[in-house]
């Protein structure tokens, strides 16, 4: 078999699969993903009040929120009244 320039993920793919790890990891963060979602259509939250709502730690929470930031679905609001956090929305 020759290999296709220019394929090589796809090549090894297709003669590999996809590791059961990777269905996995990408199940999860489409799960935390849509939680983050659904929580921010209410209103603008904090890392914190988006951790205890989702039941999730803080390090997580600010994982998933700067990845959806980072490709546009969610923005940075204001501070909030403490001047400690700032808030998060959806990117409409």
């Amino acid at each position: 078999m020759e290999a296709e320039i220019g394929k090589t993920a796809k090549y090894l793919r297709d003669k590999q699969g996809i590791p059961e790890k990777a269905k996995e990891n990408l199940k999860e963060f489409v799960r935390i993903k849509k939680a983050l979602i659904d929580a921010l259509k209410n209103g603008e939250m904090t890392i914190p009040q988006l951790s205890e709502k989702l039941s999730m730690s803080k390090e997580d929470v600010t994982f998933y929120l700067m990845t959806l930031i980072k490709y546009g679905d969610v923005a940075v609001g204001e501070i909030d009244d403490n001047d400690e956090y700032f808030t998060y929305k959806l990117n409409k």
